[in-house]
């Protein structure tokens, strides 16, 4: 037992070198732009550690805060649809506030503000992914578009914004 255990630690601490080694190949500036807006009043993942935990629990809740557009473009498998702009509670109302809930956008704001008010409301194990669906597409993890087809895609929700998106990686999307 207690060498699974010490297994699951170094396979862990593997996936979040390689995470951070994956981050620090964005464009220039990355961390330093997701440090000016993400606060860490909501406990932060990495992508590495979201993945690791989706392969362990495929019942994961993981839920989209950016805008039905942006979502419909691409997002995490099984992510649930809860917005942004016009989040309502009624939304995870079917989760249990005990659940492991992971939220994330497009770098991290708008999820750590939803987060925040998951955490007002009494839920006690919320996660901010740290760079959002940025991160996740430009280390390689798999996304869906609104069919349920994997994708490159990423919408980057506008010109200032897409150029994190690291384009040998994904196909930002710019309305």
């Amino acid at each position: 037992m207690a060498n699974f255990i010490s297994m699951k630690w170094i396979g862990f601490l593997i996936m979040t070198v390689f995470s951070s080694w994956v981050i620090s190949q964005n464009p220039e500036g990355f961390d330093k732009m997701c440090e000016g807006y993400i606060k860490g009043t909501v406990p932060i993942a990495q992508p590495a550690q979201l993945k690791f935990e989706m392969a362990k629990n495929p019942d994961l809740v993981i839920l989209d805060a950016r805008e039905l557009e942006e979502y419909n473009v691409s997002h995490i498998k099984n992510a649930r649809f809860v917005g942004y702009d016009h989040f309502k509670m009624d939304a995870i109302k079917d989760v249990d506030k005990n659940d492991k809930i992971y939220v994330y956008c497009s770098i991290g704001y708008r999820s750590e503000k939803i987060g925040e008010k998951l955490q007002k409301a009494g839920y006690q194990n919320v996660h901010n992914l740290y760079g959002g669906i940025f991160a996740w597409g430009n280390a390689s993890y798999p996304m869906v578009d609104k069919d349920g087809n994997s994708t490159t895609a990423v919408h980057g929700y506008n010109k200032k914004w897409a150029k994190w998106l690291n384009k040998s990686k994904t196909r930002p999307i710019v309305k």
